[in-house]
């Protein structure tokens, strides 16, 4: 269990490394929002589908992942209703981009605790390297993470110190999640098709309604190029990882 605990913390610290890139931008942020913003974009669409959905689909019925997906449709839906009508800020940050990290911060906090499961899971079955091969694609997976939650609270004016320690909070539940998993693991791999394609819907409906929007709304090529590179990086994870 301690050698689990250790390992799937070790995944969310990795969410961290993805923010350190952004904080070299200073003041060329600006500039490179929409490259950013459509980087962000390719990589979180891509970790819903390839990383999210497809496994759920593997683990679970086709009615169950189209609830799961609905659910977290509407589950986004909501959170960005609520704070849309709400003041959000922090100390004297406010404005849109606060909002965006908000939202960007919970999907993903909300889609590491199935990948928690994943890693218990895995850990617990009989498959000789399962475990390593879950934990390294899931933890190569949240740097480009960490990333995404970076972008916005780098523009929104959040401190270096801020944005790593909120890319790594947004894996925090990966340890709970592969502890409860471990000890529970007929129950949880039962539930991992719903909760897999959950954390999907959540993923999807956030890059549709917040992500790609402000990656298109200058005209040019940044926009589309980012979200090109962000999603061919995933993918050749994925490749790379067979995942």
């Amino acid at each position: 269990m301690l050698t689990l605990l250790l390992a799937a913390s070790a995944t969310a610290l990795a969410t961290g490394l993805g923010a350190i890139p952004v904080f070299f931008l200073r003041g060329r942020a600006a500039s490179w929002e929409p490259t950013l913003w459509g980087l962000a974009a390719g990589v979180m669409g891509v970790a819903a589908i390839v990383g999210l959905l497809k496994p759920a689909f593997d683990e679970g019925s086709t009615p169950a992942v189209v609830l799961g997906l609905a659910i977290g449709i509407a589950f986004l839906i909501a959170a960005r209703t609520l704070l849309r009508g709400s003041d959000v800020h922090f100390h004297n940050l406010r404005g849109t981009s606060v909002r965006t990290s908000a939202l960007v911060f919970t999907v993903l906090t909300v889609h590491s605790l199935p990948e928690g499961f994943a890693i218990g899971t895995a850990y617990a079955s009989d498959v000789a390297g399962l475990s390593l091969f879950v934990i390294l694609a899931i933890g190569i997976q949240n740097i480009p993470e960490g990333t995404s939650i970076a972008i916005p609270m780098s523009e929104a004016g959040f401190s270096r110190r801020q944005q790593f320690w909120a890319a790594v909070l947004t894996s925090a539940p990966q340890p709970i999640g592969a502890a409860i998993s471990y000890l529970l693991v007929e129950t949880i791999q039962g539930l991992l098709g719903v909760s897999f394609a959950f954390a999907a819907g959540a993923m999807l409906a956030l890059v549709a309604t917040d992500l790609l929007p402000p990656a298109l709304r200058a005209r040019g090529w940044r926009g589309p190029a980012g979200f090109l590179v962000g999603a061919a990086i995933m993918l050749a994870l994925s490749e790379a990882l067979s995942v």
